[in-house]
Order: structure tokens, then sequence, then C-alpha cells
């Protein structure tokens, strides 16, 4: 079943590329989504031992990313409907294509037992993602395709680096021969510290380039900004979750090396780093979607703030990943309704949006409500687990610029989003035949729904899988 979902999906890509019809092409998409969550679900009822040598598996932590991105992709292949249809002037070849083929990469991602097939399958995304970001042919969008292209693929050279680093740990006497997760992590003790240490920090700042994390998220306000919304829904919901398992993965040899310390360290730098440049750059912000950009800033900062605590704050980390993953699923849907039917992202251009499009304007309010931690949303569970495993082992510092960060963002990410939605829409640009339709506007209402629902009632089998994705990385 592993190999069945990477490849239906991959299999499907290709043949987008040569579908000679450009109205039923979208159609691929709603196929392989389908395809792939029946896969996903059959993985949960079916569990499935290693295959290829165990170089494919998928374990709890690569269970709860691809899960969330699954989900997230069957909502955007259904929004793809409606919104390539209202694209009809644009050839969607590429941009269907590619869209299986990152999915396809993001499944091998969440599979990977290999840090060099991971490797491979992380760059993969990079090369089906940028021309997609180029969908909308303008110079705005060619520049945000190329620097989402040249700062990601430099990050993974340094992954790559990283990768080569942390093999030469294991290349004495006693150490693994291979890259396999399973061999590097029994053998933790016998590799070279130093060696471990070096390649942490390569692969951190590689992977943590994909995540967006500051100071190496350059390419993110404009690849969002550019992006359509759907793309940028799978961006911030997929792939940079994806990229954050990669620094799972590379974590846990870490820590079995004896450098967790280290480890934590740096990611509790980058991850308050990270959240106290989204509060900077989110006061006063007037672009709606690079907003966006800067919130999937914050967020993976607080990813990276959980798993450096460790403890009790990793299972909220795997938690957040479906909350946070969702979330952006909702924002970025609505925010690119409210694009096309204002034809504009400015929010002196932008306002009341709740009376033109009186589904996905509302929508755009509750998804900010659920993205900033608002109970009854899940964000705030999951952040309240976070912020409980600061307090709980003594970090008080970091527990408190973690309450900072989140107030701060709270209100400057508000005075944007109650700007766009808010007042008389008399008076600013109006694109007819751009409203709310049920193929664009309901993906939206059903993922806001599941974030509402997963706030009221968490089922014990997802209690059961972020418990095990937290045993798996830290051994608590």
């Amino acid at each position: 079943m592993i190999l069945l979902i990477i490849l239906v999906s991959f299999v499907l890509g290709a043949s987008a590329f040569a579908w000679p019809d450009n109205r039923t092409r979208p159609r691929l998409l709603l196929v392989g989504a389908a395809i792939h969550l029946a896969g996903v679900v059959s993985l949960w009822i079916h569990p499935e031992g290693p295959v290829l040598s165990g170089y494919l598996f998928l374990d709890a932590a690569g269970k709860v990313v691809l899960s969330t991105s699954s989900v997230l992709f069957v909502a955007s292949a259904i929004y793809a409907q409606g919104y390539l249809r209202r694209r009809d002037d644009r050839d969607n070849r590429i941009f269907v294509g590619g869209l299986l083929v990152l999915l396809s990469a993001m499944t091998t991602v969440g599979v990977a037992q290999h840090l060099g097939v991971l490797w491979v399958a992380v760059e993969l995304t990079t090369l089906a993602t940028a021309p997609l970001i180029y969908f909308n042919h303008n110079a705005r969008s060619l520049e945000a395709a190329w620097k989402y292209l040249l700062v990601s693929s430099l990050g993974i050279a340094l992954a790559l680096l990283g990768t080569f680093f942390l093999a030469l740990s294991g290349a004495g006497p006693g150490g693994p021969k291979s890259l396999l997760l399973d061999d590097l992590i029994r053998a933790g003790p016998e590799l070279s510290r130093p060696w471990v240490r070096t390649a942490f920090v390569f692969l951190l700042v590689g992977y943590g380039t994909k995540m967006g994390l500051a100071p190496l998220h350059s390419w993110k306000p404009d690849a969002y900004g550019e992006a359509p919304g759907l793309l940028g829904a799978l961006m911030a919901g997929g792939i940079t979750n994806f990229a954050f398992l990669s620094v799972v993965r590379v974590f846990q040899v870490t820590r079995a090396a004896g450098e967790g310390a280290f480890a934590s360290d740096a990611l509790l730098a980058l991850g308050l780093l990270s959240m106290a440049l989204a509060a900077v750059f989110m006061a006063g912000q007037r672009d709606f979607k690079r907003m966006l950009a800067y919130s999937s800033v914050e967020h993976m900062g607080i990813l990276a703030v959980a798993l450096g605590l460790g403890g009790t704050a990793v299972g909220g980390a795997f938690y957040h990943v479906v909350n946070n993953g969702l979330s952006k699923g909702v924002l970025f849907l609505a925010a690119g309704n409210i694009h096309r039917a204002y034809g504009s992202k400015r929010t002196d251009e932008v306002r009341g949006a709740i009376r033109r499009l009186p589904v996905s304007g509302p929508l755009f309010l509750a998804g900010f409500l659920a993205v900033t931690g608002t109970p009854p949303f899940s964000p705030f569970w999951s952040e309240f687990i976070i912020l409980n495993g600061a307090f709980s082992t003594g970090r008080w510092v970091v527990g408190a610029f973690f309450l900072l960060f989140l107030a701060v963002i709270f209100i400057g990410m508000g005075a944007t989003v109650l700007h766009v939605v808010q007042g008389d829409d008399r008076g600013t640009p109006a694109r007819p035949g751009f409203g709310d339709g049920w193929l664009t506007a309901g993906p939206p209402l059903v993922l806001l729904l599941l974030v509402l629902a997963l706030g009221l009632w968490l089922p014990r089998a997802l209690q059961g899988l972020f418990a095990a994705a937290a045993h798996l990385v830290t051994g608590a």
C-alpha cells in the first residue's frame, strides 16, 4: 500500500502532462486525492511493515503528517475544480501534473526511513512546487518562483552536506554503515559526537529553510503571496510539515548520539526567533496573503519550540501539526476567494469581505481565530499543551516569551483580518462572477468544521497516535 500510494500519484501526475483536454484534466486531482486518502485509511486499519529493505515505513510521526496532508489534498483537489474552471484562460497541464507529483514526493518524505531517500524526496518537493508558483505568469510570480527555487535549493544543498557528515559520524569501527534511521539510532552512542553536531547544524539549517524558520524564511512572503490559494494551503499545511518531520528524523539521531541538549537549545533559539519575527512583520501588514506567510513562520517556530522543549510538548507538537495544517487550509482557500473577488490582496483596496463573500468572508475571520489559538478551536489546545510543557519543566523564560509573541501576533494579525472582512465594500475593486461557489467555499468550510471538532473532542485513536509519535522522538 505504501508503494501504491506513492506510485499512483506519480503516474497520475505524469498522465496529466499528456492529457489533451484542459477542462477534464483537473479531475485527475480528484482521482489521485481519493486513492491517496483511501490508501492512508487502509494503513490506519491494516498497518504495513517496512518495505524495500526498511527504506520505507510509516511510523507514528509519519502517520500524523501524512494523514493531515492527505485530508488537505482532498480539500484542495475539490477546490481546484472550481478554481481552474474560472481560470480556463490558462493551460493547467503543469499545475495539475505538478500537484500530483508533489503529492507523491510528500508521501515519500512521510514514509522515508533512509536519510538519503528523505533528502531526494524533499528536493523533489522543491522541483515540483517552483513551477506552480508561476501559475499566474506575471513578473511578481516569476520572481517568487525563482526566489523559492534558489533559496530552497541552497537549503537542500546544506542538508545534503549534513547527510554526508552524519554518514561520516558512523564510519568508524562499530558504527553503522548505512543511513537507515534505525541503524543510526541503534548505534547512537558509537557515533562521532563532533560529526553529529556538525551534521545537525547543517541539517537544521537545510530543512529549516524548507520549514521557513527565521532567519531562513526569505522565500515565504513572496511565494505565499503570489501562489494560488490552494497551492499556498498545500505549502503551509503540507510541505512545511514534512520539512518539520525531516528535522524530527535528524533530532532522533542526534538525541541517540547524546547531543539532545545541544539540538534542543538550537531548536528553541530558532523557534522563538521565528515567533518574534512573525510578531514584528504582522504588525501593520497591508498584504493579507503575505500576512499568512508570516503566520506560517510563526507556527513553524511553535513546532520548533515544542520539539526543543521535549517531554509532553512533543505530543503537543504533533497535535499542532494537524491543527495548523487544517487551519492554514481554511485561511489560504478563503484568502484565495477574497483575492479573486476583489482582484487585489492589499488591505487599502479590500474591505467588507463579509458582505461581498458571505461564506468566504466569515471563514477568513473564523480561520484567523482558529490559527491564533482562540478556544474552542483545536490550535488552542495544542498550544496550551506546548506551553504547559514549558512551565512544567521550569522553562519559565521560554514560556513567557511564547505567550508574549502569541499575544502580539493576535493583535497584529487581527487588525489586518478585521480590516479585510469588516466595513463597506462600496468603492472597492470588483470582479463580477468571482463570488462564492460551492466548489471553492465548501472545502474551507469543511476544514474549519474539522478544526472545531478536534477542539471539542479528540478521538482516542488520535490521542494514542500523538503519544506514540512523542515516544518515538523522545522515548518518553
